[in-house]
């Protein structure tokens, strides 16, 4: 009788399957720049789920995808956020950061509970569309365990939405009056995706561009308060229930992880060449995992986002907008 397979080998083919997916959606971005490297990884995956399933030789390697390798994918991009030039930007943008990130969660929190949608999902949409984008959405997913489909479901809102905004916030700033740093403000601190805010970015002009990278990476520092701060309520929870077993801890390692890179990258010269390699590997990453998460979903499941949730991906862009609009205007 044969020895049964250790866990790194069932997971393999699985493993192999999703990077495969990632790889896939890294070319699909290539020839078409305007497409999601991640929404195409998770389209590809609910394709491939709906057409061919998910064996039980497929599971276990979709399963670590789906965590561990999102987990990494996260850590790799603390080695995009220089700290040094966050806080250059001034206590006044970096005030309006803040204001973006606290109010577009909690009154996305607020507004996805008057829609009725439920818990879990306005949390992931809330950090999503408040933090930056996927990676936001695939830390909560990180810290709460959310359903596959919400997740899935979240991420495709804020490729949606954030795309929209990469047209509206550049037209906005004009119709306001604003110059082009003050106008690369706004298209930082009001779209959800790093890579959608470069492309508003190019279309303001250079001398903006890399003023919005700059907003959007603050806001990408304080991914990890926030991720702290729920892994603490969850605690909270569990312990109010008398829920038993291991409680999540209070900074996720993940997310220590992530403020590591950040450290490396503040501390030390990195080549440029080492960053870029260190971005290709993150995307490739993230797309894997989103290319797992699109394995989990069925296609009548899609139909549970509802139009409420699609409402609350809109209210809260446009909440996101009137906070970074407001702060850019009072900041001048």
């Amino acid at each position: 009788m044969s020895a049964a397979p250790s866990a790194p080998t069932r997971a393999l083919p699985g493993l192999v399957l999703c990077l495969i997916g990632g790889l896939l959606a890294l070319g699909v971005h290539h020839l078409v720049p305007a497409l999601s490297t991640l929404l195409v990884a998770i389209l590809l995956g609910i394709g491939a789920a709906n057409t061919l399933g998910v064996s039980t030789t497929l599971a276990p390697g979709v399963a670590v995808a789906s965590r561990r390798v999102l987990r990494w994918g996260i850590v790799l991009l603390g080695l995009s956020v220089p700290l040094q030039a966050v806080l250059a930007l001034g206590p006044g943008v970096l005030a309006v950061v803040v204001g973006v990130v606290a109010g577009g969660i909690v009154l996305t929190l607020a507004w996805g509970k008057a829609l009725g949608v439920p818990p879990t999902q306005r949390l992931l949409i809330a950090c999503g569309f408040s933090i930056c984008g996927a990676a936001a959405v695939a830390a909560v997913d990180g810290v709460i365990d959310a359903d596959e489909e919400d997740v899935a479901g979240s991420v495709a809102l804020v490729v949606v939405f954030g795309s929209l905004m990469i047209g509206l916030a550049p037209l906005l700033g004009l119709a306001l009056g604003l110059g082009p740093e003050a106008r690369g403000v706004l298209a930082g601190a009001s779209i959800h995706e790093v890579a959608q805010v470069v492309a508003a970015g190019g279309i303001i002009g250079s001398g903006a561009l890399a003023v919005a990278v700059l907003v959007k990476l603050a806001r990408v520092v304080l991914l990890a308060p926030v991720m702290a701060g729920i892994s603490l309520w969850r605690r909270t929870q569990n312990r109010d229930r008398g829920a038993t077993g291991t409680l999540p801890p209070i900074v996720p390692l993940f997310v220590v992880g992530f403020l590591a890179a950040v450290a490396i990258r503040s501390s030390f010269d990195v080549p440029a060449a080492a960053r870029d390699v260190a971005a290709t590997v993150q995307t490739l990453l993230l797309a894997t995992a989103m290319f797992a998460l699109g394995m989990g979903v069925r296609i009548a499941g899609l139909r549970r986002l509802g139009g409420r949730t699609v409402l609350l991906g809109a209210v809260s862009t446009a909440t996101v907008t009137v906070i970074a609009t407001g702060g850019v205007l009072l900041v001048g």
